[in-house]
């Protein structure tokens, strides 16, 4: 019995030893040097050195100053993140768009685009389609007193163009970006 329990007991040891401590030291370590931001939380920090976020997690912005994120089944809470897994004939999800729409029109821009309308897989997708943050602009440089051109262009400058996939806007970042203007006023 000695013969086989002494030999197993090792190997548990052994592989407990390489899996649960160097092979997790070896990749954080890896990942500390060749990408330290994304190993760390993806943070964002303001011009103080302030964290506001991380560029993988979107947050609520509300006023009319900010640019809105989508809507978050989970309100942005990371331990609920899911979808709402409404069906499109249920009535609650008809009033929560109805409402969203409500609260996001914008007069003489058009209807809202879905995007803002609807929540991503993970309720925390923190990008917009450069079309949807295009058309909160005339709201944001209206209540910021700034002109319009200049908030478009800060939504142009904060436009990713992935290797793959289609332009997208990172809301904290543009929203940080928006802050940081000399003249931005709330």
């Amino acid at each position: 019995m000695s013969s086989v329990l002494r030999p197993a007991l090792s190997l548990l040891v052994l592989m407990s030893v390489i899996t649960g401590v160097a092979y997790p030291l070896v990749v954080t370590g890896v990942a500390q040097v060749a990408f330290p931001a994304q190993a760390n939380g993806s943070l964002v920090y303001d011009s103080t050195g302030k964290v506001r976020g991380s560029s993988l997690i979107a947050q609520s912005f509300t006023g009319d100053g900010w640019f809105h994120s989508r809507p978050s089944a989970g309100a942005f809470a990371t331990v609920s993140s899911s979808a709402s897994n409404l069906s499109p004939s249920n009535p609650a999800l008809a009033a929560r768009i109805t409402a969203d729409v409500a609260k996001e029109v914008v007069a003489g821009q058009g209807p809202v685009p879905l995007a803002m309308l609807t929540t991503s897989g993970s309720g925390l997708d923190p990008h917009l389609p450069p079309e949807a943050a295009t058309y909160q602009v005339a709201r944001v440089a209206a209540t910021r007193h700034l002109p319009v051109d200049t908030v478009q262009r800060l939504v142009d400058a904060n436009t990713y163009r992935p290797l793959i996939g289609p332009p997208v806007v990172n809301v904290l970042i543009l929203n940080q970006s928006l802050n940081e203007l000399p003249s931005a006023q709330l």
